[in-house]
């Protein structure tokens, strides 16, 4: 990819813009995420005026306090929880997850990615060391910062379809395009080391609006859309519809007012997580494997239809089995539960991960037991390499070996995100202690 102008995949320039894009901003502490969040929403006219009134800092308008909204935010500067804002333009609606930069809150990081479809991975370009190409005689390699790597590589675990790199703060710098060249080559090469698709790198002024909403001609070399305009064309992630029906069940409504439509009998409501499920459909339920056929399907309005994978139902049964909630609908044959599984963690907690510990584990509402077997490697962020460990520290990516108490239906996470994925969380704490992604070893445990 030129590292002036912005590109896009086929198959990212024919998204499906009529549905709702979910995307974060992340990215290393200070590189104006919050800002950026700010000025979309200013530029789309979807902040009021008293709203904007109301984040005035010595006279000037702080667009970073339209999403920190805890008050330990505004007091210190920075972004700690998730901030989700709604807004829209004519061709298409986003939802925005404003992701903390600092270490500490890697967790609530992994949270707004895992529901992502798409990242955009900030660059504070005025913290680079890009100007110089040899210094002492010795050749400079840019590097980038460890919070800039580690989001972006978490986004690429947890399978964000779509991720732009935005190189912000251009405008406080003297050779911007040089910069935006140079800091474009670094961030190619970093990608393609660890094997993440970039949709584009953009270079923008998140405080001045320079290329944000509307481009900003002229500059930098750069002959790209603006970024308002690369959101508008990102697909959204597709729901696993072509893996076999899986269903957690959240919710079993005993006696409801519905009885006339499901003939007296139990409703279990959940969110159908893969796959479809119809009336005469086979199921077989984990753990207890009773099978029993679908009788009626409801959808969340109460109405009978067929219900596809990401959207929620209410499922009648021809007959009483044991279901209860944290129980799974599967289709019978398609899964063989394992209890042995290797995963990728993202590990959140303070406390370093060691072999031996026991932690709950959480797939949909189903939680079991779960050992910590071995741990396996350990990614180095900075070369991307699998290293040895004996334990993952906070904010630390490996791979583990998990043991579990009672069986568990999986698939690799490459393949399913929600059958591919786990939390792990702390037995005394109750502390999320890990994100876990299966490998696909896991599915032939």
């Amino acid at each position: 990819m030129s590292t002036t102008t912005a590109t896009l995949d086929n198959t990212a320039l024919h998204g499906d813009t009529g549905t709702a894009l979910r995307f974060i901003t992340c990215g290393s502490v200070d590189d104006g995420k919050s800002t950026l969040i700010g000025r979309l929403l200013v530029d789309s006219k979807t902040v009021l005026q008293d709203q904007l009134a109301g984040v005035q800092r010595g006279g000037e308008t702080d667009l970073a306090l339209l999403t920190d909204g805890l008050s330990a935010e505004r007091e210190q500067g920075i972004t700690i929880d998730v901030a989700y804002r709604y807004f829209s333009t004519a061709r298409r609606k986003f939802i925005i997850g404003d992701a903390p930069g600092h270490e500490q809150y890697t967790r609530n990081m992994v949270t707004a990615a895992s529901a992502a479809d798409a990242a955009v991975v900030l660059v504070d370009a005025t913290k680079l060391a890009w100007a110089a190409e040899v210094e002492d005689g010795t050749v400079v390699k840019r590097e980038l910062l460890p919070q800039t790597r580690r989001h972006t590589l978490l986004c690429h675990l947890l399978r964000v379809q779509s991720v732009v790199f935005a190189v912000n703060k251009l405008d406080a710098i003297d050779d911007a395009g040089l910069a935006f060249e140079r800091i474009s080559t670094a961030l190619n090469a970093f990608a393609e080391a660890a094997g993440v698709q970039v949709a584009a790198i953009v270079p923008i002024s998140a405080l001045k609006g320079w290329n944000v909403a509307t481009r900003h001609a002229d500059w930098v070399g750069y002959e790209g859309p603006s970024l308002l305009e690369l959101l508008e064309e990102l697909p959204v992630t597709a729901q696993d519809e072509d893996v076999p029906f899986a269903f957690p069940v959240q919710w079993v409504e005993k006696f409801s007012a519905s009885a006339d439509t499901s003939q007296g009998r139990r409703v279990f409501w959940g969110r159908v997580a893969s796959g479809h499920v119809e009336p005469g459909q086979r199921v077989t339920v984990l753990p207890s494997n009773q099978t029993a056929t679908v009788a009626q399907v409801l959808s969340h309005t109460r109405q009978p239809k067929v219900v596809h994978a990401g959207h929620s139902a209410g499922i009648v049964l021809d007959r009483e089995v044991d279901v209860s909630r944290g129980d799974w609908l599967l289709a019978p044959g398609a899964f063989e539960p394992v209890r042995e599984i290797t995963a990728t963690v993202a590990w959140l907690d303070d406390e370093p991960l060691v072999a031996g510990r026991v932690y709950w584990a959480l797939q949909g509402h189903r939680w079991v037991k779960a050992k910590v077997a071995r741990i396996v490697d350990r990614v180095n962020i900075t070369t991307l390499e699998s290293e040895p460990a004996t334990q993952l520290e906070a904010n630390s990516i490996g791979d583990v070996a998990l043991s579990l108490q009672q069986p568990l239906a999986v698939l690799p996470f490459t393949q399913s995100r929600t059958l591919g994925s786990l939390v792990l969380v702390d037995t005394a704490s109750h502390k999320t202690a890990a994100a876990v992604l299966v490998q696909p070893a896991a599915a032939k445990a």
